[in-house]
């Protein structure tokens, strides 16, 4: 077997080896520096003041991204969070825990957190609104081996009654239910809607009525509202998920002890 020298001891085995290393380290850069679009500037986890931008190698050239829409986005931005959150630290020390100041399904923090989407609808490729009640969803029904949901009780996890099911929100590019249309009372007295996750939801069909084990039934009245009453946007679905989702560890003090 002949051995291809190129310069002293140097063959073609350990030329490949070293593009190999050299491309693999340029990969690895290459990756480090798309994982850096969002959330960046970093800013200090005490004093919220902006961390120095990482090196050329380190760090994500803007880059603009034609959206289905047509409109454009350019990441990174050099923006800052603007989501409200309600918290006090446990300690004056980086990285200490943090607990809710407030109303714990409201703080934004924990389970109950959210991205600042877009405040407008997730669209299907014929231009409807991908989330739509039956009331305008006139095209879906539900099947007749299902019980409709509509007119049953909404009742938390404590059995008490959170309201009455008006609607049922599909997904018209999925064919599931996502959300259930709750009629409600408010604090004041005022009567509004709100918008339940399906996913969180059992129906108990034997007892006419729906099971929400995320919060409790005098909690329903409190989840965040929509501002167009037929269409739920990007930025409320954050909200509306974060604030159940909140539940399932501040809905009770019981649910945020240690389980032993």
């Amino acid at each position: 077997m002949y051995n291809y020298y190129f310069a002293g001891t140097v063959d073609v085995t350990e030329i490949v080896l070293y593009v190999f290393f050299g491309f693999f380290l340029m990969l690895v850069l290459y990756l480090l520096r798309e994982g850096r679009r969002e959330g960046f500037p970093l800013e200090h986890d005490v004093t919220g003041e902006l961390e120095p931008t990482p090196g050329v190698f380190f760090r994500a050239l803007p880059k603009t991204y034609n959206l289905p829409d047509g409109s454009k986005l350019v990441k990174p931005d050099n923006s800052r969070d603007t989501h409200a959150t309600q918290f006090k630290r446990t300690a004056a020390w980086s990285g200490s825990p943090i607990e809710p100041d407030g109303n714990p399904l409201t703080s934004g923090i924990g389970p109950g957190s959210y991205a600042m989407r877009a405040d407008k609808p997730d669209m299907t490729n014929h231009g409807t609104t991908r989330l739509a009640p039956l009331r305008i969803a006139t095209d879906y029904s539900i099947d007749k081996k299902d019980p409709d949901l509509r007119g049953m009780a909404l009742v938390g996890l404590d059995g008490a009654t959170g309201g009455i099911i008006k609607d049922i929100w599909v997904d018209r590019a999925e064919f599931l239910v996502r959300y259930l249309e709750v009629d409600v009372t408010s604090e004041g007295g005022a009567a509004k809607h709100v918008l339940v996750p399906m996913t969180m939801c059992v129906v108990q069909k034997n007892l006419n009525r729906v099971r929400l084990d995320a919060v409790l039934g005098s909690q329903v009245a409190g989840a965040p509202t929509l501002a167009n009453p037929d269409q739920v946007t990007l930025l409320e679905e954050e909200k509306i998920v974060g604030y159940f989702g909140a539940g399932y560890l501040y809905s009770t003090p019981a649910r945020s002890e240690p389980a032993i």
